[in-house]
């Protein structure tokens, strides 16, 4: 463990000003408060906020920062109380205090009323509003992740280490990215995916050590080819290193990319760090000269700087011994920012930090997420969305710098100039052309949208938008939408059955009856009645409980179900929406759509709907009947238990074992082959589809990955087909 002067001693090499005596206090405070309580690898309590405290001191944080993580599980876990706290060290650090511990507090009391996934959304919701008010509050608590994730070997229940590293994987990791900490995003990322998925981490982590040991000192070399013709440039005082990308990282390439490792052209990475930014582009200039450069791969992150302030020039060069590389050129500060991020702005240096300016707008953005999203889960899946992404960065008509996610769109571009101008977006131009609203904006476009004031957000919208702000409002606008519709609708079954019935249909009547089915108001009974879930005939049976029917006839609105059931089982809800209840559904066999894919549905007549992927080539079939196509997604309430099938297309090694291996990791990976076809056979290869049930496109994606990191596979890709 840190000892007590050591910390102090930490804190003081870098802020001379340091408050001692508040550090000492707040050390002997919750050494006392956490007493002999014990942690699951049997260490001391104290010893996991001395930890905390002490990555802290490796950024380099204020005193209120260090003071705030010794005493963070204070009023969680000991008889302290945040009064305590406050007359000890004052209201600032117990604001920070309180601020990290809320998040704790949620998740006892709603342990056993809510599922995994409405928890981790309401974690991250009290997140997102503490750290609003102070980004420390989220430096603390990453730390204190950080530590959790390297002791997290010491929980027994394999359930619960999962639970936690996918916690981190989709929440922490991208947090830390996003306020420009690489450092503690590779190592949330790297302990979460030895958890995850071992197996796949051990794979690459081999094949990088074969690729050291094959490659002989190549490094090396490289290295220093690039400082020696730096120097005979001009730039003597260039410091040239080294970087290998993580296992995670490369994992993730190979998933989003569909390329094999042997693919990948930038496994290792070479920083050049110069002075000052007169230099950095002196040193692009040399190495453009040098060596020959890889079209489509420079990237100037120092004229647009990411959101989060990373600054850095990307580029790819076939450099010493012909070898394809990757150089990043920055100087001494900007490296600073890009290992702390925030943190390297923070602390000392400054007495307070507001969370303004822009690499704080996704901050303001997520806020206006969580005020239309309408439950937790929503909030977490839109921020999700947008905090995994690449950024490409546009402008306004006037120079206004606008940064999105990879993908997105002009209706994207228009919500987050402002909410107003996306509602009533009706076009767009991009670099002077008009072009349609799904057209995917480049890095540099120069972005004017047209609004008008008769326009309101359409439901197709939600089928291309990628940023959460727009899909948020979208979906806020439809379903106000719907609702009124619904209420329209239960309200005409009502009179319908009530004029059957020989009675005077009156909103009065069905008003003395709404607390029996737990409705707000007759607007909400109405609704109700119109999306299905009660019945006209409940509804009036509940109004006149005496009255004999003269035809017993139920008018509910049938769910939308299978319209085939599987032997012995019953109906199964589709976690489809956008379909008139009642019909009939099938998913298509030429394209297998699964939960996650952008989907559209077609009228087949004696069918009903059939569904596919939006990239289906037999869509192109049905381009002259527009009349045929319904506007589909994925319900996320929808039954996630069940399966889907997915088509692969795999080509592996004829070898001994091969087939045993392949089936070896579906499995690992959670999939259940339900079909197995050899397409095409030689000596050296066999070609093969294959079906898996699983529960979505990630799902299905996630064993393509596994696949492509198993040596005997030669290549493995989704199937298409007509």
């Amino acid at each position: 463990m840190i000892r007590q002067y050591e910390l102090v001693e930490r804190v003081k090499a870098y802020d001379p000003n340091a408050d001692e005596d508040a550090l000492n206090r707040a050390y002997v405070f919750s050494m006392r408060a956490h007493g002999s309580q014990t942690r699951a690898n049997g260490d001391p309590y104290f010893s996991h906020p001395l930890e905390v405290a002490g990555i802290l001191t490796q950024m380099k944080l204020d005193t209120a920062s260090i003071v705030t993580a010794l005493l963070h599980d204070t009023v969680e876990d000991t008889v302290a109380t945040l009064e305590d706290v406050q007359r000890l060290f004052g209201p600032d650090i117990a604001k920070l205090v309180d601020g990290v511990t809320k998040l704790s507090r949620i998740e006892l009391q709603n342990i056993e009323t809510q599922t995994d996934q409405a928890k981790q959304a309401e974690n991250f919701r009290k997140l997102v509003l503490a750290m609003s008010e102070d980004i420390r509050v989220l430096l603390v608590k990453l730390a204190d992740r950080v530590h959790n994730m390297r002791t997290l070997a010491y929980l027994k229940d394999p359930e619960k280490r999962k639970r936690i590293a996918r916690e981190t994987l989709e929440i922490y990791a991208p947090l830390a990215e996003r306020i420009g900490i690489h450092k503690m995003k590779d190592e949330l990322e790297d302990l979460s995916f030895a958890e995850l998925n071992p197996d796949a981490r051990d794979s690459i982590l081999a094949r990088l050590s074969f690729l050291r040991t094959a490659e002989g000192g190549l490094v090396g070399r490289v290295l220093e080819e690039l400082r020696h013709t730096l120097a005979e440039y001009g730039l003597p005082n260039a410091t040239v290193t080294g970087r290998e990308k993580t296992a995670y990282s490369i994992w993730r390439k190979m998933q989003r990319k569909n390329v094999a490792f042997e693919q990948l052209s930038d496994i290792m990475a070479f920083r050049v760090m110069v002075d000052s930014i007169e230099q950095c582009y002196q040193a692009l200039g040399v190495i453009h000269a040098r060596y020959p450069v890889v079209p489509g791969r420079f990237k100037d992150y120092i004229s647009t700087p990411k959101p989060n302030g990373y600054r850095s020039i990307h580029t790819s060069v076939i450099g010493p011994e012909r070898q394809r590389i990757e150089a990043q050129i920055r100087t001494n500060d900007m490296h600073e920012v890009a290992e702390l991020g925030v943190a390297a702005h923070w602390a000392y240096k400054q007495n307070h930090q507001r969370t303004e300016g822009r690499q704080y707008r996704w901050l303001r953005e997520l806020l206006d997420i969580l005020e239309h999203a309408q439950k937790p889960e929503e909030f977490l899946e839109h921020t999700k969305l947008e905090l995994f992404q690449d950024q490409v960065f546009c402008f306004t008509p006037k120079g206004d710098l606008i940064a999105l996610p990879r993908g997105a769109t002009p209706v994207d571009f228009a919500y987050a100039v402002h909410s107003q101008i996306g509602d009533t977006c009706v076009g767009a131009k991009v670099n002077g052309r008009m072009l349609p609203l799904r057209s995917q904006l480049q890095n540099g476009d120069q972005v004017e949208i047209f609004t008008s004031k008769a326009q309101t957000p359409s439901p197709t919208w939600e089928r291309f938008v990628v940023t959460g702000k727009a899909r948020a409002r979208i979906r806020r606008f439809i379903r106000t939408q719907q609702r009124s519709q619904y209420i329209d609708l239960g309200k005409a079954l009502l009179q319908k059955l009530f004029r059957q019935e020989s009675y005077e249909f009156s909103d009065k009547a069905v008003d003395g009856v709404i607390k029996i089915f737990q409705a707000a108001s007759v607007d909400d009974l109405f609704a109700s009645v119109g999306a299905g879930m009660q019945s006209a005939r409940e509804v009036f049976n509940a109004v006149f409980p005496g009255h004999k029917a003269i035809v017993e006839r139920e008018d509910k609105v049938i769910p939308i179900s299978r319209s085939a059931k599987a032997k012995g089982k019953k109906d199964v809800p589709l976690p489809i929406r956008g379909l008139i209840p009642g019909m009939a559904v099938h998913y298509a066999g030429c394209c297998h759509p699964l939960p996650g894919d952008r989907i559209v549905g077609i009228v087949t007549t004696g069918k009903g709907v059939t569904i596919h992927t939006i990239d289906c080539e037999t869509l192109e079939s049905f381009t002259e009947t527009p009349e045929r196509w319904i506007d589909v997604g994925w319900d996320s309430g929808g039954d996630a238990a069940e399966d889907h099938v997915g088509r692969i297309t795999v080509i592996i090694a004829n070898e001994a074992g091969s087939l045993g291996t392949l089936s070896t990791v579906i499995g690992k990976n959670g999939g259940n082959i339900t079909n197995l076809k050899i397409t095409s056979r030689n000596t050296d290869f066999f070609e093969m589809l294959i079906d898996i049930d699983v529960k979505d496109v990630k799902h299905l994606t996630n064993i393509i990955a596994a696949l492509r990191a198993t040596p005997v596979i030669n290549s493995v890709d989704r199937a298409r087909g007509r």
